[in-house]
């Protein structure tokens, strides 16, 4: 059996808010509808669907063409924050996909949605780091997280 449900997250592999799906009814019970990534499909949530998908279309980039331009600028130059870190150079938590989305505004002026954020791995240390960022459904760019200890947040020698 199958269910229909409007996703009001993205699930990867799965779609993004705003889409109607028919997945299983153990995943929509169990796992979607449990952690708030979707709804059941009723006519009712059709105006909630059109509400989502407004709120997406002024939030997602224009063109295929304001992409690559801007999936250019993020790959000409590494985003640097600034973290809290011990003397061995592990940082006191991790790096979030806000700090980076904040990190692209400050340094190219654009702002980005930080859901669109992904890491390989947690950033839990000093140095580069790789991340991607979804600019479009077919465009990603990958970013270079330069993480760099914050002035007076190293423990004293």
């Amino acid at each position: 059996m199958t269910t229909k449900l409007i996703l009001t997250n993205e699930v990867t592999g799965l779609g993004a808010a705003g889409d109607v799906v028919d997945v299983k009814d153990g995943y929509a019970r169990n796992f979607l509808m449990p952690r708030g990534l979707a709804t059941p499909w009723t006519k009712g949530g059709q105006r909630q669907l059109d509400q989502i998908r407004a709120a997406r279309g002024k939030r997602a980039i224009a063109s295929i063409e304001d992409a690559r331009s801007l999936k250019a600028s993020l790959e000409s130059k590494p985003v640097v924050i600034a973290e809290r870190a011990g003397q061995n150079g592990r940082l006191f938590g991790a790096v979030s996909s806000k700090e980076v989305a904040e990190g692209i505004k400050a340094i190219f002026d654009k702002d980005i949605d930080r859901r669109t954020v992904e890491f390989v791995a947690p950033i839990r240390a000093l140095g580069e780091h790789k991340a991607t960022v979804r600019l479009h459904e077919d465009i990603f760019a990958n970013l270079v997280v330069q993480v760099i200890a914050a002035k007076g947040a190293a423990a004293k020698a």
